[in-house]
């Protein structure tokens, strides 16, 4: 069977065969069908793309992450990891530079938290991350770190709390002398009184020391009484909190008033002998409670 194509006027007609005809759409139906073959295998292993470091397969379909989502979700978990890991190493260097200080100047020989062997780091690590780890595995490892650093805050903040009433109690412990001159003209205890000459107690410790030599505060704390009284002449009284109480009599001048905040070492007086006295020298109490103590014990050798 043979099909004739008129062409335009005076152009010679085109003659085509039927079986040529059926030949040449067999081979463009064959043709489209292998570009659309090779398209969809192209876009196949687009899809089923593999990121090598964990090994999880990332299906790139309606319901699932792209793969430029897992990428930053990936990047963003090893980022938490290294955070809280380098957090962890700086909690645990904190914790022993405490640790040291308080050993040096703790007072009383209190006993300090310890972080176990197991509980500690060697230096070693960053983050790990296996073949076959999932993003289960990750947010494990992630979770087991988050507790670790609460361990280690929690411990690190128990820690500054003890240091640091360790050291409000090293300032506001009377432990030194009153005055530069450490002589001792009676002490604490049962005495001759100076003068009735008869028998009593001595509340506190006489320092005999030049007129006008500074009176210091042996510990920080508050001015409660700043005045005259009869038998200490010239006197002031500082707390110092918990019931613990120093005063200092028969000053000759007053150099702080009642409500000030003092610190310890702080001049707070001048060397005197008013009151019931029988020459310049500076008597020294602490009271605990109302309580008279030997200064003896509280005094630095």
């Amino acid at each position: 069977m043979k099909i004739i194509f008129i062409a335009k006027p005076h152009k010679k007609p085109i003659n085509l065969h039927v079986e040529f005809i059926a030949a040449l759409t067999l081979l463009v139906i064959f043709v489209v069908a292998y570009i659309a073959y090779q398209l969809g295998a192209v876009s196949a292993d687009k899809i089923g793309l593999v990121d090598g470091r964990i090994g999880v397969e990332i299906p790139l379909n309606d319901e699932s992450v792209s793969a430029s989502n897992y990428e930053d979700n990936l990047n963003a978990y090893i980022t938490q990891i290294a955070e809280l890991h380098t957090r962890l190493i700086n909690l645990d260097r904190q914790t022993e530079r405490i640790q040291d200080v308080m050993k040096r100047q703790l007072v009383g020989g209190k006993k300090l938290p310890n972080l176990s062997k197991k509980d500690k780091l060697n230096g070693k690590g960053g983050p790990f991350i296996n073949d076959e780890l999932t993003e289960k595995d990750i947010t494990l490892a992630i979770n087991t770190l988050m507790e670790k650093v609460e361990i280690r805050e929690d411990l690190y903040n128990k820690m500054e709390a003890m240091m640091l009433k360790q050291s409000v109690l090293k300032n506001t412990l009377p432990s030194l002398y009153p005055v530069d001159v450490p002589y001792r003209s009676s002490s604490y205890g049962w005495r001759h009184d100076p003068i009735l000459g008869i028998r009593a107690f001595h509340s506190g410790l006489d320092f005999s020391a030049a007129t006008g030599e500074p009176i210091k505060a042996t510990a920080s704390g508050i001015v409660t009484a700043s005045g005259i009284a009869p038998d200490y002449g010239k006197f002031i009284k500082i707390n110092h909190g918990d019931g613990l109480e120093t005063r200092y009599a028969h000053a000759s001048k007053l150099l702080v008033k009642e409500g000030d905040i003092v610190s310890k070492e702080q001049i707070i007086a001048l060397v005197g002998s008013t009151g019931r006295s029988t020459g310049p020298h500076l008597h020294y109490e602490i009271r605990l409670r109302g309580q008279s103590l030997d200064p003896r014990q509280y005094i630095k050798k």
